[in-house]
């Protein structure tokens, strides 16, 4: 950028040979940057393509394995790109994928759902900010692993876009993550996938809903006193209405009610009333329950729509969960957002302060995955296993496999449970060995 005013600010006066020149040699630059750009392309994108074919296709549609099994392994609140510019930050990126890496190996999963805050927004710059995308999906791609992903606070910022996360994703055939609601207000990770069953058949025998429930600020978006401009932080109304008629068509089409898994990276305030006036049982609900209480969609948004910290709760996310309360079929709910929360609750009654009353479906958190955002809760990330039997009585099984490679937190999402007992999970604890915390500082050329 030039400055105005001032001798320093000035471009040069070319004449007209200098200027003729000068294009040449523009040309042939940019010719031999673009054919760098393309084999760049063609040499880094080989491998997954390669790997895709020798672990089959991964565009081909989701299916459960020949044993009639299918496990997603979640990873959420990664955080990638947190103070970047002191040491410390990229060691928390290395540290995460050291994570994932350990969770991949112990585990036979055939979705990894990415659920939520892949990155920490505001900590990014405008000309990087989705590159962080490449070092999360580089472990999937190596495994020849494909995934889905929803989009939390953290992905929206000035200098982060949802938009530029999905095409960032999108650059590697192992990505699922889509759009199939289009609006100002609709977010971007919203849509769903079929999974068919082992035996070839062409009907879909399981659906996962992925919604956008937002947050954080509009990109490249400021007021008039130059602050960012937050975004809604729950499901918008234009999803809930294409969700309520998709899954109408569906049921239509094929004549059945299809079992089904939803993830969302902020949870509902159901969660909240769940917690506060359910009260978490560690043997009935087994889980952290440090964040307490929890921030729920519309969180710090007041009843008439306007961004006030003053306002707790908005309520804004009650056509969501009467969306959810009203489709036969979904177990569970799977969300993140709360670093220190673990658990799943099965939400079957009106609980005081509720206009919406549970049908049965449990909502769960996961495991705190990255090193970056706040906790120092051992990482991990919560498996999901779905067999084809277990499906006919809307059951799973589901556990938290820790980086240490323990598992805790192991249950069934049955019509029994609440009132299951199980071990307690042990609240521990795990710091960032390669991290130096001495220096903090605050984030250059925004001061």
């Amino acid at each position: 950028m030039y400055m105005k005013d001032g001798l320093a600010g000035r471009r040069p006066r070319l004449s007209t040979w200098a200027k003729l020149e000068d294009s040449r040699v523009l040309r042939m630059l940019c010719a031999l940057l673009s054919t760098i750009f393309f084999f760049s392309i063609v040499l880094t994108s080989a491998a997954p393509y390669e790997r895709g074919r020798r672990n089959g296709d991964l565009r081909a549609p989701l299916r459960f394995t020949s044993k009639g099994t299918f496990q997603l392994s979640i990873f959420e609140d990664l955080h990638f790109g947190e103070n970047a510019w002191d040491s410390w930050g990229p060691q928390q990126d290395i540290n995460s994928l050291r994570v994932i890496d350990s969770i991949l190996d112990a585990e036979s999963q055939q979705l990894v759902v990415l659920n939520g805050d892949l990155i920490t927004g505001e900590n990014v710059y405008l000309h990087n900010s989705t590159h962080y995308i490449d070092q999360i999906s580089h472990p999937l791609v190596e495994r020849g692993l494909t995934w889905a992903s929803t989009y939390g606070n953290h992905d929206s910022s000035y200098n982060l876009s949802r938009h530029g996360i999905l095409s960032r994703e999108r650059r590697w055939p192992n990505a699922r993550t889509t759009q199939m609601v289009h609006g100002k207000e609709s977010g971007v990770s919203n849509y769903y996938l079929p999974v068919y069953p082992s035996d070839g058949g062409h009907e879909p025998c399981m659906l996962l809903w992925f919604f956008d429930s937002r947050g954080g600020s509009y990109y490249q978006q400021l007021n008039a006193s130059g602050d960012t401009v937050g975004q809604p932080d729950w499901v918008d109304k234009s999803v809930v209405d294409w969700y309520n008629q998709t899954n109408m068509e569906l049921v239509s089409t094929y004549n059945r009610t299809i079992p089904s898994l939803a993830f969302v990276h902020i949870p509902t305030n159901a969660s909240r009333a769940l917690q506060t006036e359910g009260g978490i049982d560690p043997h009935k609900q087994p889980g952290i329950n440090d964040d307490y209480p929890l921030g729920q969609q519309a969180q710090g948004w007041c009843a008439d729509g306007r961004d006030d910290a003053s306002c707790k709760y908005g309520g804004q996310d009650v056509p969501f969960m009467r969306a959810l309360t009203s489709t036969p079929g979904l177990i569970a709910v799977f969300s993140g957002h709360d670093h220190g929360d673990t658990w799943c609750y099965k939400w079957d009654s009106l609980l005081p302060g509720m206009s919406v009353k549970g049908n049965g479906m449990n909502l769960c958190f996961g495991q705190h995955t990255g090193y970056g955002g706040y906790g120092s809760w051992t990482r991990g990330s919560r498996q999901v296993m779905v067999t084809e039997a277990m499906l006919q009585d809307l059951e799973v099984d589901t556990w938290i496999r820790l980086e240490t490679g323990k598992v805790v937190g192991s249950v069934v999402l049955n019509s029994t449970y609440n009132d299951d007992s199980y071990p307690a999970t042990p609240n521990t604890k795990t710091s960032c060995p390669t991290c130096t915390y001495a220096d903090i500082t605050n984030m250059p050329g925004t001061g």
